[in-house]
């Protein structure tokens, strides 16, 4: 298990045991390799949300609103259309040759989502987050991976102006299991 999800676990106990997902078809499927940490962390807790607020897409989940593979799609054709009709300009780190976005989480309640900075020759352990406003042209840039940066927000390690209400004092899970079949 990769360091900062085993960390996460000490904080945020995970739902029940979950078996691995069969991530060589979700990657065949999305086009693309994805960070070993974001595996481990979909492998323990599966799609949910942390502190009822960061909201972890996983794939095929039966809501395409937390579906990894849809939000993809969703996600690359809202941006474009926003950047093409602006005025709201592209993140300066999309300047780079070859560097992309796949989101991964949303903020509940915000219109925010939680980005990788994907590039088209790195690997997947080293792309960072981007996180996005969602309902603005705010964008901050954290060079940590998915997992760290969760973490880190749920202890307070790191700030985002984006996510404000974070950290709280009790951290929980809420697996998509259980959000979306009550």
């Amino acid at each position: 298990m990769h360091p900062d999800v085993e960390r996460l676990t000490w904080i945020v106990p995970p739902p029940a045991e979950r078996g691995p997902r069969g991530w060589s078809t979700v990657e065949a499927r999305l086009g693309s390799a994805l960070p070993q940490d974001f595996k481990d962390l979909v492998d323990t807790y599966g799609g949910g949300a942390f502190d009822e607020t960061v909201w972890v897409l996983e794939p095929d989940c039966a809501d395409r609103d937390y579906d990894l593979l849809a939000m993809k799609e969703e996600r690359a054709e809202v941006l474009a259309r926003l950047w093409e009709i602006g005025p709201e300009p592209r993140p300066e780190q999309l300047a780079v040759e070859g560097a992309g976005l796949l989101p991964f989480a949303s903020i509940e309640g915000t219109g925010a989502y939680l980005y990788w900075l994907t590039t088209e020759d790195g690997r997947p352990e080293d792309w960072t987050v981007l996180v996005n406003a969602g309902r603005g042209p705010e964008w901050e840039h954290h060079p940590v991976q998915s997992a760290r940066f969760i973490l880190s927000v749920l202890t307070g390690e790191l700030r985002s102006g984006i996510l404000g209400d974070l950290p709280v004092d009790g951290h929980t899970f809420d697996a998509n299991d259980d959000i979306l079949e009550a």
